[in-house]
């Protein structure tokens, strides 16, 4: 397994909009698959897709035993290591929602191979952590909360958009794209704002 520091930089596992926007500079990116953790809506968003007012939510990786995400693994050479973990610290690290860890990813682009990767999971005992809510609750949320980066149904869009174009396919966030899209989010969130 390659270490997640040292020669050759570090991993970085990606699972939301860091797979198509990480904004960062790196060495190589494979597609690979995180065990024990789920991505989903969990996350009650104060700065981004909402307010402390009217909060929306995002992506967070919960953790779950039986399940597996995938998502994309970037290896970040050692020359941009310092610069790229603080750049993922401010982009990630805004509230203290999530939680950095070092875990195991398994490479799933055909090539065999696994890595430590450092790895963003939602801390459950913070004030942000929604992981118990229905999709109907999250689907309702998604569809009226507006925040600095925009609508929170324009994140849900592309997010699923961007999975089912990478060959990523995430039943729970497609049938809750299908329940926002079903309440019109875009006209609601452009007349609440």
């Amino acid at each position: 397994m390659a270490a997640v520091e040292g020669p050759g930089g570090f991993w970085v596992f990606g699972y939301g909009s860091l797979m198509w926007r990480p904004d960062f500079t790196y060495a190589e990116r494979r597609m690979a698959d995180l065990y024990g953790y789920r991505r989903s809506f969990c996350i009650r968003s104060i700065r981004y897709r909402g307010t402390e007012v009217a909060p929306g939510l995002v992506l967070g990786l919960d953790a779950d035993p039986s399940a597996s995400c995938r998502g994309v693994a970037f290896r970040v050479a050692e020359a941009d290591a310092v610069d790229v973990r603080e750049y993922l610290r401010q982009r990630e690290q805004v509230t203290g929602v999530y939680r950095e860890i070092r875990h195991p990813v398994r490479f799933a682009d055909g090539a065999p191979g696994e890595a430590e990767a450092l790895v963003f999971v939602v801390e459950r005992e913070h004030g942000q952590y929604a992981g118990d809510w229905s999709l109907e609750r999250q689907a309702e949320v998604i569809s009226r909360a507006v925040g600095p980066a925009g609508p929170n149904c324009v994140y849900l869009h592309n997010t699923v958009a961007h999975l089912i174009e990478m060959g990523v396919r995430d039943p729970e966030l497609e049938e809750l794209d299908a329940l926002v899209r079903a309440l019109d989010c875009s006209g609601r969130a452009a007349r609440e704002k």
